[in-house]
């Protein structure tokens, strides 16, 4: 059952064809944002889905599984139905990632109902090597004035209701305010297949949404982590679920505990992509070596990627501390100095950390050769991971 409608601002009906458009979204922009965590998937899909049949104007989405399983197929039901009574809607979805999720027919009966739907690069054999730069966001906007952005794909295996406690453990945040305007402007201009857009301003300095479209842009979201991680004076917790850093990342890491900082990182103790889960133990002796303590999460699987710097800084999206957020995938990430979301943010790592085995220094060593071997063979590997 669809929730009511949740409260989503005043709106006002906008003529004309069916085309994207950042002037069909024209909202009074607040003074500031304000932010809802999510770390249930049942919780932020119903209140997705809510906002979704609530809008008046349009419904942009990118994700990069959209599955057809009991979730993926009540998104498309809502969508469909957004579609038909008027609402423009764009659905973006990424080609490698939804390769096995999904079906032709599935995405086909979207577009027969008017939902505009996009392929982000698709196999071709012309240029194989596209392929492997992947579409990572997930992304949804509604009339421009409600942005949903983090970890969640639109599956099951995020949802207790479906798949009981074994769900996997991911995060979300639902944005109102100014930075809602630009996510719609961040869709558009992706769709568009823009990389350098001017985007409206977005009336705070406490919070950004940062993408990786160029190589300028790449750049950058790698100098925003070494800043911040640099810059540390108490406290880093990282929780990630693909953790491969290079040696520039390793050392700002453990140059920061041995400064006294408390560098601690959240990892999965059983990952989806076991080669990238021995890419990250082959970097655990350095950090351990170098006093950051690590944690393995062990009820289920750990799909969150967040960060949290002296409970004031913080960020929130689809990067991962590895090579392919890094330097080949799309990414969108919110970086925050709100100061209820970093504390939110805070107050779950430390609920996480009641669920986890730490992986000790005076242990590591004596583990077993074969996981040894495994761990060199992801290392090997991390630029591909």
């Amino acid at each position: 059952m669809i929730p009511a409608a949740i409260e989503t601002g005043a709106y006002r009906d906008v003529a004309g064809e069916n085309k994207l458009s950042s002037s069909d979204d024209s909202p009074s922009l607040s003074v500031n944002d304000e932010f809802e965590l999510f770390t249930e998937g049942d919780d932020l899909y119903a209140d997705m889905a809510a906002a979704i049949v609530a809008a008046h104007r349009s419904v942009r989405l990118e994700s990069y599984i959209f599955a057809d399983d009991e979730v993926g197929r009540w998104f498309a039901g809502i969508l469909a139905e957004a579609a038909r009574r008027g609402v423009k809607v764009w659905l973006h979805v990424d080609a490698a990632g939804s390769l096995f999720w999904g079906s032709r027919r599935f995405f086909r009966r979207l577009s027969a109902a008017g939902v505009k739907v996009r392929w982000f690069h698709r196999w071709s054999w012309r240029d194989p090597m596209r392929y492997n730069r992947r579409l990572h966001h997930k992304l949804l906007v509604v009339d421009g004035v409600r942005a949903y952005v983090g970890g969640f794909n639109i599956h099951r295996e995020s949802s207790r209701r479906i798949v009981g406690e074994k769900r996997w453990r991911d995060t979300h945040v639902a944005i109102r305010g100014p930075l809602a305007a630009v996510a719609a402007g961040l869709f558009d201009a992706f769709w568009r297949r823009r990389v350098n857009v001017d985007l409206p301003e977005e009336g705070t300095t406490k919070s950004k949404l940062v993408q990786n479209l160029s190589r300028a842009q790449r750049r950058d979201l790698r100098t925003i982590y070494a800043d911040a991680f640099a810059a540390a004076g108490k406290s880093v917790f990282l929780t990630t679920p693909y953790f491969v850093p290079d040696r520039h990342t390793q050392e700002l890491l453990t140059g920061a505990a041995q400064r006294g900082v408390d560098v601690r990182l959240l990892v999965p103790a059983k990952s989806d992509v076991p080669i990238a889960q021995w890419a990250a133990r082959a970097a655990y002796t350095h950090l351990l070596g170098g006093g950051v303590r690590i944690y393995e999460y062990v009820p289920r699987m750990l799909h969150a990627k967040t960060v949290v710097i002296d409970g004031t800084w913080s960020t929130i999206g689809t990067a991962n501390l590895d090579y392919r957020s890094f330097f080949l995938n799309h990414e969108l990430t919110l970086v925050s100095r709100d100061a209820m979301l970093c504390a939110s943010l805070e107050a779950q790592f430390y609920d996480d950390l009641e669920q986890t085995e730490e992986i000790l220094a005076v242990n590591w060593p004596r583990r077993r050769w074969p996981g040894r071997v495994l761990e060199m063979v992801g290392w090997l590997a991390r630029r591909w991971l």
